[in-house]
Protein backbone atom coordinates (compact mmCIF):
# COMPACT_ATOMS: atom_id res chain seq x y z
CA UNK A 1 0.00 0.00 0.00
CA UNK A 2 1.57 3.52 -1.34
CA UNK A 3 0.62 5.92 0.97
CA UNK A 4 1.31 8.93 3.44
CA UNK A 5 1.14 8.05 6.95
CA UNK A 6 -0.02 10.68 10.02
CA UNK A 7 -2.38 13.68 9.53
CA UNK A 8 -1.79 15.65 5.87
CA UNK A 9 -2.91 18.50 4.92
CA UNK A 10 -5.22 18.03 1.90
CA UNK A 11 -3.91 21.09 -0.10
CA UNK A 12 -7.92 21.19 -0.91
CA UNK A 13 -8.34 23.44 -3.53
CA UNK A 14 -10.67 26.83 -3.27
CA UNK A 15 -14.42 25.61 -3.25
CA UNK A 16 -13.67 22.26 -3.20
CA UNK A 17 -15.52 19.71 -0.69
CA UNK A 18 -12.55 18.41 0.63
CA UNK A 19 -11.61 18.61 4.54
CA UNK A 20 -8.67 20.32 5.69
CA UNK A 21 -6.85 17.29 6.75
CA UNK A 22 -6.48 13.19 6.41
CA UNK A 23 -6.20 11.11 9.16
CA UNK A 24 -4.06 8.47 7.19
CA UNK A 25 -3.24 6.23 9.95
CA UNK A 26 -7.49 5.96 10.71
CA UNK A 27 -7.80 5.40 6.63
CA UNK A 28 -5.18 2.41 7.06
CA UNK A 29 -6.53 1.04 9.71
CA UNK A 30 -10.07 0.88 9.66
CA UNK A 31 -10.81 1.18 5.81
CA UNK A 32 -7.55 -0.02 3.90
CA UNK A 33 -6.31 -2.53 5.78
CA UNK A 34 -9.35 -4.72 6.40
CA UNK A 35 -10.30 -4.35 2.62
CA UNK A 36 -6.82 -6.08 1.61
CA UNK A 37 -7.16 -8.78 3.56
CA UNK A 38 -10.65 -9.67 2.76
CA UNK A 39 -9.73 -9.56 -0.95
CA UNK A 40 -6.91 -12.26 -0.24
CA UNK A 41 -3.66 -10.29 0.45
CA UNK A 42 -1.19 -9.43 3.17
CA UNK A 43 -1.46 -6.26 3.67
CA UNK A 44 1.77 -4.17 4.10
CA UNK A 45 1.95 0.04 4.08
CA UNK A 46 4.95 1.44 2.50
CA UNK A 47 6.30 2.82 5.81
CA UNK A 48 5.76 -0.30 8.23
CA UNK A 49 8.48 -1.64 5.77
CA UNK A 50 12.23 -1.16 8.19
CA UNK A 51 14.11 -0.93 5.00
CA UNK A 52 11.44 1.78 3.25
CA UNK A 53 14.66 4.74 3.43
CA UNK A 54 16.69 2.30 1.06
CA UNK A 55 16.04 2.99 -2.80
CA UNK A 56 17.21 -0.58 -3.62
CA UNK A 57 13.93 -2.54 -0.99
CA UNK A 58 11.71 0.08 -2.44
CA UNK A 59 12.17 -0.74 -5.64
CA UNK A 60 12.49 -4.52 -4.90
CA UNK A 61 8.91 -3.70 -3.31
CA UNK A 62 7.17 -2.52 -5.72
CA UNK A 63 8.30 -4.86 -8.69
CA UNK A 64 8.03 -8.12 -6.67
CA UNK A 65 4.40 -7.35 -4.93
CA UNK A 66 1.08 -9.04 -6.41
CA UNK A 67 -0.27 -6.33 -6.02
CA UNK A 68 0.20 -2.48 -5.22
CA UNK A 69 -2.45 0.29 -4.16
CA UNK A 70 -1.56 3.73 -4.04
CA UNK A 71 -3.76 6.57 -2.85
CA UNK A 72 -3.32 9.42 -4.96
CA UNK A 73 -5.60 11.82 -2.70
CA UNK A 74 -3.06 14.71 -1.87
CA UNK A 75 -0.08 15.71 -4.31
CA UNK A 76 2.00 13.48 -2.82
CA UNK A 77 5.39 13.74 -5.15
CA UNK A 78 6.80 10.02 -3.69
CA UNK A 79 3.38 8.18 -4.58
CA UNK A 80 3.86 9.20 -7.84
CA UNK A 81 7.36 8.13 -8.50
CA UNK A 82 6.54 4.77 -6.81
CA UNK A 83 3.59 4.66 -9.56
CA UNK A 84 5.99 4.99 -12.25
CA UNK A 85 7.97 2.68 -10.64
CA UNK A 86 5.28 -0.14 -10.44
CA UNK A 87 3.87 0.61 -13.68
CA UNK A 88 7.90 0.05 -15.48
CA UNK A 89 8.38 -3.11 -13.15
CA UNK A 90 5.37 -5.04 -13.59
CA UNK A 91 2.70 -5.26 -16.45
CA UNK A 92 -0.30 -5.19 -14.07
CA UNK A 93 -1.44 -5.29 -10.32
CA UNK A 94 -0.98 -1.57 -10.07
CA UNK A 95 -4.18 0.09 -8.40
CA UNK A 96 -4.73 3.81 -8.12
CA UNK A 97 -7.54 5.16 -5.73
CA UNK A 98 -8.31 8.54 -4.38
CA UNK A 99 -11.23 10.33 -2.43
CA UNK A 100 -14.09 11.44 -4.71
CA UNK A 101 -12.75 15.34 -4.20
CA UNK A 102 -9.15 14.75 -5.28
CA UNK A 103 -7.20 17.24 -7.38
CA UNK A 104 -4.16 15.46 -9.34
CA UNK A 105 -1.03 16.23 -8.96
CA UNK A 106 -0.86 16.66 -12.92
CA UNK A 107 -3.13 14.89 -15.53
CA UNK A 108 -3.63 11.05 -14.70
CA UNK A 109 -7.50 11.28 -15.11
CA UNK A 110 -7.34 9.06 -18.10
CA UNK A 111 -5.73 6.31 -16.33
CA UNK A 112 -8.56 4.49 -14.39
CA UNK A 113 -9.12 5.27 -10.19
CA UNK A 114 -11.37 3.99 -7.87
CA UNK A 115 -12.76 6.85 -5.93
CA UNK A 116 -14.19 6.60 -2.43
CA UNK A 117 -15.83 9.01 -0.02
CA UNK A 118 -14.11 10.93 2.41
CA UNK A 119 -16.45 13.79 3.73
CA UNK A 120 -14.42 14.62 6.67
CA UNK A 121 -11.10 14.23 8.12
CA UNK A 122 -13.01 11.92 11.57
CA UNK A 123 -13.50 8.76 9.32
CA UNK A 124 -16.28 7.07 11.47
CA UNK A 125 -17.10 3.01 11.32
CA UNK A 126 -20.20 3.92 8.39
CA UNK A 127 -17.45 5.82 6.11
CA UNK A 128 -14.94 3.07 6.83
CA UNK A 129 -17.42 0.03 5.89
CA UNK A 130 -17.94 1.93 2.57
CA UNK A 131 -14.97 2.60 1.63
CA UNK A 132 -13.89 -1.24 2.40
CA UNK A 133 -16.96 -1.95 0.25
CA UNK A 134 -16.26 -0.09 -2.56
CA UNK A 135 -12.40 -1.55 -2.80
CA UNK A 136 -13.26 -5.07 -2.26
CA UNK A 137 -16.09 -4.47 -5.69
CA UNK A 138 -13.60 -2.38 -7.69
CA UNK A 139 -9.85 -3.96 -6.92
CA UNK A 140 -10.22 -7.16 -8.58
CA UNK A 141 -10.90 -5.59 -11.83
CA UNK A 142 -8.60 -2.89 -12.23
CA UNK A 143 -6.06 -5.30 -10.30
CA UNK A 144 -6.11 -7.38 -14.04
CA UNK A 145 -5.70 -4.20 -16.45
CA UNK A 146 -2.47 -4.03 -18.12
CA UNK A 147 0.68 -1.47 -17.15
CA UNK A 148 0.48 1.63 -19.67
CA UNK A 149 4.00 1.32 -20.51
CA UNK A 150 3.16 -2.32 -21.27
CA UNK A 151 0.31 -1.46 -23.01
CA UNK A 152 1.66 1.18 -24.95
CA UNK A 153 4.97 -0.33 -25.66
CA UNK A 154 4.49 -3.84 -27.14
CA UNK A 155 7.27 -6.15 -26.50
CA UNK A 156 8.82 -4.07 -23.51
CA UNK A 157 11.17 -4.48 -22.08
CA UNK A 158 13.16 -7.06 -23.74
CA UNK A 159 11.13 -7.25 -27.05
CA UNK A 160 11.08 -3.78 -28.36
CA UNK A 161 10.59 -3.98 -32.55
CA UNK A 162 13.99 -2.55 -33.66
CA UNK A 163 11.74 -1.01 -36.43
CA UNK A 164 9.80 1.61 -33.80
CA UNK A 165 13.09 2.50 -32.68
CA UNK A 166 14.16 3.70 -35.79
CA UNK A 167 11.49 5.72 -36.09
CA UNK A 168 11.55 7.36 -33.53
CA UNK A 169 15.14 8.44 -33.67
CA UNK A 170 13.14 9.88 -36.74
CA UNK A 171 10.68 11.68 -35.07
CA UNK A 172 13.52 13.45 -32.55
CA UNK A 173 15.38 14.19 -35.73
CA UNK A 174 12.79 15.89 -37.67
CA UNK A 175 11.49 17.02 -34.09
CA UNK A 176 14.73 19.40 -33.27
CA UNK A 177 14.89 20.63 -36.85
CA UNK A 178 11.10 22.35 -36.35
CA UNK A 179 12.70 23.30 -32.69
CA UNK A 180 15.02 25.00 -34.34
CA UNK A 181 13.67 27.31 -37.25
CA UNK A 182 10.63 28.38 -34.37
CA UNK A 183 13.92 29.47 -32.65
CA UNK A 184 14.81 31.00 -35.83
CA UNK A 185 11.46 32.54 -36.08
CA UNK A 186 11.40 34.50 -33.11
CA UNK A 187 15.03 35.54 -33.69
CA UNK A 188 13.14 37.29 -36.43
CA UNK A 189 11.86 41.18 -36.24
CA UNK A 190 8.51 42.59 -36.30
CA UNK A 191 6.23 41.81 -38.73
CA UNK A 192 8.55 39.38 -40.67
CA UNK A 193 8.72 36.71 -37.23
CA UNK A 194 4.94 37.04 -37.70
CA UNK A 195 4.88 35.94 -41.36
CA UNK A 196 7.18 32.98 -40.15
CA UNK A 197 4.76 32.10 -37.70
CA UNK A 198 2.45 31.41 -39.73
CA UNK A 199 4.64 29.86 -42.66
CA UNK A 200 5.44 27.54 -40.07
CA UNK A 201 1.54 27.07 -39.18
CA UNK A 202 0.86 26.23 -42.26
CA UNK A 203 3.82 23.91 -43.27
CA UNK A 204 3.81 21.43 -39.76
CA UNK A 205 -0.47 21.55 -38.95
CA UNK A 206 -2.63 20.51 -41.64
CA UNK A 207 -5.52 20.37 -39.51
CA UNK A 208 -5.09 16.58 -38.55
CA UNK A 209 -3.74 15.30 -35.92
CA UNK A 210 -0.34 16.51 -34.40
CA UNK A 211 2.58 16.05 -32.26
CA UNK A 212 1.70 17.63 -28.60
CA UNK A 213 4.87 19.01 -28.56
CA UNK A 214 4.91 20.59 -31.98
CA UNK A 215 1.12 22.47 -31.31
CA UNK A 216 2.99 23.52 -27.70
CA UNK A 217 5.71 24.73 -30.08
CA UNK A 218 3.35 26.90 -32.90
CA UNK A 219 0.89 28.14 -30.19
CA UNK A 220 3.43 29.78 -28.02
CA UNK A 221 4.79 31.40 -31.65
CA UNK A 222 1.81 32.14 -32.99
CA UNK A 223 1.11 33.87 -29.39
CA UNK A 224 4.35 35.72 -29.30
CA UNK A 225 4.53 36.85 -33.00
CA UNK A 226 1.20 37.82 -34.26
CA UNK A 227 -2.20 38.68 -31.71
CA UNK A 228 -4.41 37.13 -29.70
CA UNK A 229 -7.53 36.91 -32.45
CA UNK A 230 -5.11 34.82 -34.60
CA UNK A 231 -4.04 32.57 -31.23
CA UNK A 232 -7.10 31.72 -30.28
CA UNK A 233 -8.27 30.66 -33.91
CA UNK A 234 -5.25 28.46 -33.73
CA UNK A 235 -6.49 27.07 -30.55
CA UNK A 236 -9.69 26.44 -31.70
CA UNK A 237 -8.94 24.65 -35.08
CA UNK A 238 -6.77 21.87 -32.49
CA UNK A 239 -7.88 18.67 -32.42
CA UNK A 240 -10.02 17.79 -28.95
CA UNK A 241 -7.56 15.93 -27.17
CA UNK A 242 -4.92 19.21 -27.24
CA UNK A 243 -7.82 21.83 -26.40
CA UNK A 244 -8.34 20.12 -23.14
CA UNK A 245 -4.94 20.11 -22.03
CA UNK A 246 -4.44 22.31 -19.10
CA UNK A 247 -1.62 24.06 -21.15
CA UNK A 248 -3.64 25.16 -23.79
CA UNK A 249 -6.94 25.72 -21.64
CA UNK A 250 -5.06 28.21 -19.69
CA UNK A 251 -3.70 30.24 -23.11
CA UNK A 252 -7.40 30.06 -24.65
CA UNK A 253 -8.45 31.73 -21.32
CA UNK A 254 -5.21 34.75 -21.76
CA UNK A 255 -6.69 34.73 -25.26
CA UNK A 256 -9.99 35.57 -24.45
CA UNK A 257 -8.71 38.35 -21.65
CA UNK A 258 -6.71 39.75 -24.03
CA UNK A 259 -9.09 40.10 -26.63
CA UNK A 260 -11.64 41.79 -24.32
CA UNK A 261 -13.84 39.28 -22.61
CA UNK A 262 -12.24 38.93 -19.15
CA UNK A 263 -15.43 37.02 -17.91
CA UNK A 264 -15.41 33.98 -20.15
CA UNK A 265 -11.61 34.32 -19.07
CA UNK A 266 -12.43 33.64 -15.13
CA UNK A 267 -14.99 31.46 -15.58
CA UNK A 268 -12.39 29.05 -17.81
CA UNK A 269 -9.65 29.77 -15.38
CA UNK A 270 -11.66 28.93 -12.16
CA UNK A 271 -13.19 26.22 -13.92
CA UNK A 272 -9.66 24.71 -14.85
CA UNK A 273 -8.40 25.65 -11.22
CA UNK A 274 -11.35 23.38 -9.71
CA UNK A 275 -11.00 20.21 -12.42
CA UNK A 276 -7.12 20.40 -12.78
CA UNK A 277 -5.98 22.09 -9.73
CA UNK A 278 -4.42 24.87 -7.98
CA UNK A 279 -1.44 26.30 -9.67
CA UNK A 280 0.67 29.86 -9.28
CA UNK A 281 -0.09 29.99 -13.22
CA UNK A 282 -3.77 29.57 -13.16
CA UNK A 283 -3.80 32.16 -9.51
CA UNK A 284 -1.58 34.87 -11.83
CA UNK A 285 -3.71 34.74 -14.97
CA UNK A 286 -6.94 35.12 -12.79
CA UNK A 287 -5.58 38.13 -11.12
CA UNK A 288 -4.41 39.38 -14.12
CA UNK A 289 -7.94 39.56 -15.40
CA UNK A 290 -9.48 40.97 -12.50
CA UNK A 291 -6.99 43.43 -12.32
CA UNK A 292 -8.20 44.49 -15.93
CA UNK A 293 -11.78 44.46 -14.73
CA UNK A 294 -10.27 46.64 -12.00
CA UNK A 295 -8.51 49.00 -14.05
CA UNK A 296 -11.79 49.25 -16.54
CA UNK A 297 -14.89 49.64 -13.79
CA UNK A 298 -16.52 52.97 -13.18
CA UNK A 299 -18.45 51.91 -10.20
CA UNK A 300 -17.02 52.16 -7.15
CA UNK A 301 -18.24 49.72 -5.43
CA UNK A 302 -17.64 47.23 -7.68
CA UNK A 303 -14.10 48.49 -8.32
CA UNK A 304 -13.11 47.99 -5.29
CA UNK A 305 -14.23 44.25 -5.18
CA UNK A 306 -12.41 43.75 -8.72
CA UNK A 307 -9.48 45.30 -6.98
CA UNK A 308 -9.67 42.85 -3.83
CA UNK A 309 -10.37 39.59 -6.02
CA UNK A 310 -7.10 40.64 -8.20
CA UNK A 311 -5.11 40.78 -4.77
CA UNK A 312 -6.70 37.52 -3.67
CA UNK A 313 -5.41 36.29 -6.87
CA UNK A 314 -2.13 37.05 -6.65
CA UNK A 315 -1.62 36.38 -3.08
CA UNK A 316 -2.48 32.76 -3.69
CA UNK A 317 -0.42 32.31 -6.74
CA UNK A 318 2.67 33.61 -4.78
CA UNK A 319 1.92 31.60 -2.48
CA UNK A 320 1.95 28.42 -4.41
CA UNK A 321 5.33 29.29 -5.62
CA UNK A 322 7.53 31.65 -4.62
CA UNK A 323 10.12 31.11 -7.29
CA UNK A 324 7.20 32.27 -9.98
CA UNK A 325 7.43 35.90 -9.96
CA UNK A 326 4.88 36.85 -12.19
CA UNK A 327 2.01 36.57 -9.29
CA UNK A 328 3.81 38.76 -6.67
CA UNK A 329 5.26 41.44 -9.48
CA UNK A 330 1.92 42.75 -9.27
CA UNK A 331 1.06 42.66 -6.09
CA UNK A 332 3.00 45.33 -4.56
CA UNK A 333 1.08 48.26 -6.34
CA UNK A 334 -2.21 46.86 -5.78
CA UNK A 335 -1.68 46.71 -2.43
CA UNK A 336 -0.40 50.48 -2.43
CA UNK A 337 -3.78 51.54 -4.57
CA UNK A 338 -5.86 49.69 -1.82
CA UNK A 339 -3.80 51.51 1.14
CA UNK A 340 -5.99 49.01 4.10
CA UNK A 341 -4.31 48.42 6.94
CA UNK A 342 -0.78 46.06 6.72
CA UNK A 343 -1.04 46.62 3.05
CA UNK A 344 2.21 48.76 2.86
CA UNK A 345 3.97 45.47 4.61
CA UNK A 346 2.30 43.41 2.25
CA UNK A 347 3.61 45.47 -0.32
CA UNK A 348 7.39 45.27 0.72
CA UNK A 349 6.98 41.40 0.92
CA UNK A 350 5.52 41.24 -2.16
CA UNK A 351 8.73 43.27 -3.56
CA UNK A 352 10.54 41.15 -2.40
CA UNK A 353 9.94 37.89 -3.12
CA UNK A 354 9.70 39.19 -6.75
CA UNK A 355 12.97 40.31 -6.69
CA UNK A 356 14.67 37.18 -5.38
CA UNK A 357 13.06 34.91 -7.32
CA UNK A 358 14.06 37.22 -10.38
CA UNK A 359 17.58 36.63 -9.34
CA UNK A 360 17.49 32.88 -8.58
CA UNK A 361 15.99 32.79 -12.38
CA UNK A 362 18.89 35.14 -13.67
CA UNK A 363 21.37 33.03 -11.89
CA UNK A 364 19.52 29.87 -13.47
CA UNK A 365 20.12 31.62 -16.74
CA UNK A 366 16.23 31.72 -17.85
CA UNK A 367 15.46 32.40 -21.08
CA UNK A 368 12.12 34.81 -20.25
CA UNK A 369 11.92 37.58 -21.88
CA UNK A 370 9.94 39.69 -19.49
CA UNK A 371 12.73 38.54 -16.71
CA UNK A 372 14.30 41.96 -16.90
CA UNK A 373 11.95 43.74 -16.77
CA UNK A 374 10.15 42.04 -13.94
CA UNK A 375 13.37 42.72 -12.00
CA UNK A 376 13.60 46.43 -12.67
CA UNK A 377 9.99 46.84 -11.92
CA UNK A 378 10.66 45.27 -8.89
CA UNK A 379 13.66 47.47 -7.38
CA UNK A 380 11.70 50.65 -8.26
CA UNK A 381 8.25 48.98 -6.24
CA UNK A 382 10.80 48.16 -3.17
CA UNK A 383 12.22 51.62 -3.24
CA UNK A 384 15.80 50.05 -3.81
CA UNK A 385 17.34 53.19 -5.83
CA UNK A 386 20.72 51.92 -5.60
CA UNK A 387 19.53 48.58 -7.25
CA UNK A 388 17.47 50.50 -9.69
CA UNK A 389 20.56 52.73 -10.67
CA UNK A 390 22.58 49.60 -11.20
CA UNK A 391 20.00 48.06 -13.72
CA UNK A 392 19.38 51.11 -15.01
CA UNK A 393 23.55 50.79 -16.57
CA UNK A 394 22.64 47.18 -17.51
CA UNK A 395 19.77 48.68 -19.47
CA UNK A 396 21.94 51.44 -20.98
CA UNK A 397 24.58 48.75 -22.17
CA UNK A 398 22.34 45.77 -23.42
CA UNK A 399 19.14 48.25 -24.80
CA UNK A 400 15.93 49.17 -24.26
CA UNK A 401 14.24 46.28 -26.26
CA UNK A 402 15.72 43.73 -24.24
CA UNK A 403 14.42 45.40 -21.26
CA UNK A 404 10.95 45.89 -22.62
CA UNK A 405 11.46 49.37 -21.25
CA UNK A 406 8.73 51.04 -22.98
CA UNK A 407 6.00 49.07 -21.84
CA UNK A 408 8.02 48.92 -17.80
CA UNK A 409 8.68 52.75 -17.78
CA UNK A 410 4.89 52.95 -16.85
CA UNK A 411 4.81 50.62 -14.20
CA UNK A 412 7.94 52.85 -12.36
CA UNK A 413 6.50 55.75 -13.01
CA UNK A 414 3.26 54.50 -11.02
CA UNK A 415 5.53 53.04 -8.16
CA UNK A 416 7.64 56.21 -7.79
CA UNK A 417 4.05 57.84 -6.47
CA UNK A 418 4.65 55.51 -3.32
CA UNK A 419 7.91 56.61 -2.29
CA UNK A 420 8.68 59.73 -0.81
CA UNK A 421 11.74 62.02 0.25
CA UNK A 422 15.37 60.93 -0.68
CA UNK A 423 14.03 57.45 -2.38
CA UNK A 424 11.56 59.18 -4.56
CA UNK A 425 14.05 61.43 -5.78
CA UNK A 426 16.93 59.12 -6.52
CA UNK A 427 14.32 56.98 -8.41
CA UNK A 428 13.39 60.09 -9.95
CA UNK A 429 17.14 60.16 -11.51
CA UNK A 430 17.36 56.89 -12.51
CA UNK A 431 13.64 57.17 -14.54
CA UNK A 432 14.73 60.15 -16.48
CA UNK A 433 18.03 58.38 -17.33
CA UNK A 434 16.05 55.29 -18.47
CA UNK A 435 13.71 57.44 -20.36
CA UNK A 436 16.54 59.69 -22.04
CA UNK A 437 17.44 56.20 -23.58
CA UNK A 438 14.09 55.93 -25.42
CA UNK A 439 13.61 58.06 -28.77
CA UNK A 440 10.36 59.96 -28.14
CA UNK A 441 8.14 61.85 -31.58
CA UNK A 442 9.50 65.24 -30.71
CA UNK A 443 13.17 63.97 -30.45
CA UNK A 444 12.74 62.69 -34.04
CA UNK A 445 14.52 64.93 -36.71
Amino acid sequence: MIMPYGTKPTQKAEGSAAPDKIDCNRLWSAAFEPAIRDLGYDPVRADQDLGAAIIKEMIERLAISDLVIADVSTPNGNVYYEIGVRHASKSNGCVMIAADWTQPLFDINQMRQIRYPLPTEVIDDATAAKIQQILKEGVPGLAAGQSPVYELLPGYPNGLDPLRASSFRKTLEELSAFQAEVQAARSLPSPACSVRAMQLRDQFYTGGPIQSSVALELLYLIRDCTDWKTTLSFIDSLPDSLKTQTLVKEQRALGQSKAGDHNAAIGALLALISLSGDTSERRGLLGGRYKKLYSSEQNPAKKTQYLDLAIEAYDAGMKLDLNDYYPSSNLARLYRVRGEEGDEDSARMAASVTTIACQRASLKKSNDEWLKATLLGAAFDAGDASTAAKLAKDVRREGPAAWKLQTTLDDCRRAIGFHSGGTAAALTATLQQLEALIATPSATP
